[in-house]
């Protein structure tokens, strides 16, 4: 029996599982079961908390998507992951580092009971984000289904497309989303975001993820649209509100070499064990 714990971010929603106190090996299939709304527990993404690989690190976090594919970044995950060790008493600290596999995560209790990601610096070369190109740009086109789409493009530990709509309300996300997901010019396949600009410090954002489809929240897209949207100066550098399906995230990023910081909620929602 494996012991886990169902928790979201702004309903972006995820199994939570103590790899560190249970002896863990989940395959593919494994995952897809756990993910799946029908037969499994059902979530976004499976999450593991594990012992660190550095030094100076508290824990390793691991993300699986709902395919079962192993991804390095997961912002709302993050969040997520914050609450359970702390919940789970598994650390006492306000601030945490953990390690992932893009690098490490800085993530801080706030006084008002949110948690604050340091989701590290954005990457823009094309081999970094990745994208099968070498010239970068500050946007790029596709043809896809017949029609161009313009889109801004950056890594935030994850491959992230970003395009400016005027009314995500009426965009076909679906559709649109998962022929530019599974696209040849993005050889690690994409999350691909859909920004409608409300005023300089405040954006709409429905995201298309990866492995997952539509969610109603992407802390890592809510990232990635804000840095998209002040390197094409639409948006100012601080406090951004980026409202998303599942309710509201703050992001601030001061700019080139700068670290991207994320601030929301996160909530448990029950605990079980299943079998598999």
């Amino acid at each position: 029996m494996i012991k886990f714990t169902k928790m979201h971010g702004l309903g972006n929603d995820f199994v939570v599982i103590d790899a560190i106190n249970q002896n863990i090996s989940l395959t593919s299939g494994q995952i897809k079961f756990i993910a799946d709304r029908n037969f499994g527990i059902g979530c976004d993404q499976l999450l593991l908390v594990e012992k660190p690989v550095n030094t100076n690190a508290d824990f390793k976090y691991r993300i699986f998507n709902a395919d079962g594919s192993e991804v390095a970044q997961c912002g709302n995950g993050a969040r997520c992951f914050a609450r359970f060790v702390r919940d789970k008493k598994l650390s006492t600290k306000d601030k945490i580092t953990v390690d992932t596999d893009s690098g490490q995560l800085i993530l801080t209790f706030d006084n008002d009971d949110l948690i604050t990601v340091n989701m590290g610096v954005p990457r823009h070369l094309p081999k970094e984000i990745p994208l099968a190109t070498e010239q970068q740009a500050l946007s790029y086109k596709l043809s896809v289904n017949h029609t161009e789409i313009v889109f801004g493009a950056v890594s935030m530990g994850n491959p992230h497309a970003v395009i400016t709509v005027k009314n995500i309300n009426t965009e076909p996300v679906a559709k649109i989303g998962e022929a530019l997901e599974s696209h040849a010019f993005f050889p690690e396949r994409a999350n691909i975001g859909f920004m409608q600009i409300i005023n300089r410090q405040h954006i709409k954002l429905r995201v298309y993820e990866r492995g997952a489809a539509e969610t109603l929240a992407c802390g890592s897209g809510a990232c990635a649209a804000v840095v998209i949207g002040i390197e094409q100066k639409q948006l100012d550098q601080e406090n951004i509100t980026v409202e998303l399906p599942g309710g509201q995230l703050e992001i601030n990023w001061a700019g080139p070499g700068q670290a991207v910081f994320m601030k929301g909620p996160a909530k448990s929602v029950f605990e079980g064990q299943i079998e598999l």
